[in-house]
């Protein structure tokens, strides 16, 4: 609560740039995080959990909703060319 204090106590000061400081508070806890949000890729190790986490998350939606608009193509196809659907119901039919 003390640094907390101080910290309120020291961005809020309105005389900080009489001091030639100018600028921004620096905040060294807030400096690591930021270099570290920066080069966390240059630091990665993948792991069996990581690997899975990356399938789960982009390949495997990714290929679901590929064939589910594989699929859908085929179907609307195969019901345009047996005449399934009248030309005046057609969804394209001013493309």
């Amino acid at each position: 609560m003390a640094l907390r204090n101080e910290f309120i106590k020291q961005i809020y000061n309105p005389h900080r740039h009489a001091t030639g400081e100018g600028g921004v508070l620096f905040d060294p806890g807030h400096q690591r995080y930021m270099t570290m949000s920066n080069s966390r890729y240059l630091f990665f190790k993948p792991t069996p959990k990581t690997s899975f986490l990356g399938l789960t998350f982009f390949l495997v939606p990714f290929v679901a909703s590929l064939l589910y608009m594989v699929n859908w193509k085929e179907r609307e196809e195969h019901r345009l060319s047996t005449g399934q659907v009248a030309y005046k119901d057609r969804w394209n039919k001013f493309l």
